[in-house]
């Protein structure tokens, strides 16, 4: 395998992103390709002129707190206030319920990442004589919500020409049809602080518009007015934030209020008006956070015993495992396993499971042939939510292995190394290539390199429980710290060869590379 100098790191990168028609924001599509914009922008101008009761559904998750924040924020510059509701994951169950729609009584409703699948509730609303406005971005199924309008990219009459796009963004969309209806004077630029954390939490393509709007969203993070995002610049003290600052630490914060208690929390410190207020809300989550990091690793340990690692899936379940972390566990074991994983938490015989895959199959499809043994199930190519009896698990397990015996070699997508790194040439120059292509993510992957036969010089185990690895090397006369996260063995060969991917890390002011194991071979 060649080795990977700068020229030839930088030439890989950029040719990447040579035939990207949105390069720029003025290039970028205009709202009016997305089926019903119009329509519903209509909508919502009438109820902005008669003054309806307006009532935005959420979602527990990032990109469902995001797209709240950016419609909330937006009517809000625009002089309306408006009602907003986040189902709460244990009393209401998942974005536009039965539940929920006890809760109003009249106006306008607008869902923002979630409704394609309220099929139910969008028929007691229709009862109500309430309006309904759907914007999602999740796959549709066979039955439509009964709405006056939905706009969800992945609809077959949908002209809008990227398709994966995040929650958020089609709401984003969907205020910038509303601007151009009522000629509001908004500047739409300002929500690329909070799209950006919503397309990386929610694992987007970090290609084509994505890959544009993350890029100059993590600029817009470093001078972002809004409170919330000065506390996160206080907390992360970095000249220039990259995808991972977002999915390994703000993403996980404010997801940390839906899965362990309630989504408001997360919400408040986004809206929060001022710094005192954000602060209140940062160390709520920081506090949920670090639960949710002890209960994770706990079912993580539950799950990995209850797996039986010759099957084409991990499917396991437990009694009463918390709901909120069992996605975490899912999209953990999917890659410890390199197959797609389904956790399942049981709750007086209803099991509620959590699917994740880093595989060219898709787990929507996959799922879909199962339909007739679900209650309910929702989701995308990467991840989905299912729910169903718990007497019919071992019949959905034997299936789901079963219609995986043909995709074998699809269970889950290997390593794209681009060569063999010479670790000696790894310095600031090589660092700014790598971080100049920001950001990273799904179908844009952080370059990935392989370091063969290397001496081990020391390993050994650090952190609070000893659960991620530090591997003191020596390549070809060069001597080298690598760090693998969640691993709790030390190895105890004496050469070894690696898969990497390398960070900067910043500290006290000084930048130095930092090896990550990706994989050890």
């Amino acid at each position: 395998m060649s080795k990977v100098t700068k020229d030839r790191l930088y030439e890989l990168l950029s040719a990447r992103h040579e035939n990207n028609p949105y390069s720029r924001l003025a290039h970028m599509p205009s709202p009016d390709s997305f089926k019903d914009i119009k329509k519903a922008s209509l909508r919502i101008k009438k109820a902005l002129l008669e003054n309806e009761t307006i009532t935005i559904v959420g979602d527990y998750d990032v990109d469902g707190v995001v797209s709240t924040t950016i419609i909330v924020d937006f009517f809000k510059k625009i002089g309306k206030t408006v009602d907003y509701i986040i189902p709460n994951r244990f009393e209401h169950g998942y974005g536009l319920s039965p539940k929920i729609v006890d809760m109003i009584e009249e106006g306008l409703v607008i869902t923002v990442d979630n409704g394609i699948s309220a099929c139910k509730a969008a028929k007691l609303l229709k009862e109500k004589n309430i309006d309904l406005i759907i914007t999602d971005h999740h796959t549709v199924g066979e039955e439509i919500p009964e709405a006056f309008a939905i706009i969800n990219p992945k609809q077959k009459e949908c002209t809008f020409p990227f398709k994966d796009i995040c929650g958020a963004q089609v709401a984003w969309y969907l205020c910038a049809a509303i601007k151009k209806e009522i000629s509001a004077d908004v500047n739409l630029q300002e929500f690329f602080d909070l799209l950006c954390v919503a397309i990386i939490a929610d694992i987007m393509p970090m290609t084509s518009l994505n890959y544009t709007m993350v890029k100059h969203g993590l600029k817009k993070i470093k001078d972002s007015s809004r409170p919330a995002f000065k506390k996160i610049n206080e907390m992360i003290s970095k000249e220039v934030f990259v995808s991972d600052d977002i999915g390994f630490t703000i993403a996980p914060k404010i997801n940390s209020a839906g899965r362990m208690e309630d989504a408001s929390i997360a919400l408040n410190f986004l809206l929060a008006s001022s710094e005192y207020e954000a602060n209140d809300a940062l160390q709520l989550l920081e506090e949920l956070n670090c639960f949710r990091k002890n209960l994770q690793e706990e079912i993580s340990q539950k799950a990995t015993n209850a797996t039986n690692p010759e099957e084409n899936a991990v499917i396991v379940w437990g009694e009463d495992w918390h709901e909120g972390v069992i996605g975490i566990v899912a999209s953990k074991l999917s890659n410890a396993f390199k197959k797609p994983a389904f956790i399942f938490s049981i709750n007086n015989g209803i099991a509620k499971g959590s699917a994740r895959a880093n595989a060219n199959i898709n787990l929507h499809t996959i799922i879909t042939e199962t339909s007739d043994l679900l209650l309910g199930f929702g989701g995308h190519k990467n991840a989905a939510g299912l729910s169903l009896k718990a007497e019919n698990l071992e019949e959905f397990k034997d299936r789901i292995n079963k219609s995986l015996e043909n995709h074998k070699e699809e269970l889950h997508i290997e390593h794209d190394v681009l060569g063999e790194l010479d670790v000696s040439s790894v310095d600031i120059e090589f660092l700014n290539i790598i971080e100049q292509f920001e950001p990273y993510g799904l179908k844009n992957h952080r370059p990935i390199f392989s370091i063969s036969n290397s001496q081990i010089i020391k390993s050994e185990l650090f952190g609070k429980d000893k659960n991620h690895l530090k591997l003191t090397l020596n390549s070809d006369g060069f001597l080298f710290e690598a760090i693998k996260f969640y691993c709790d063995e030390k190895l105890d060969y004496s050469n070894v060869s690696l898969v990497v991917s390398v960070n900067k890390n910043e500290f006290r002011g000084q930048i130095s590379p930092q090896f990550l194991i990706q994989d050890i071979l």
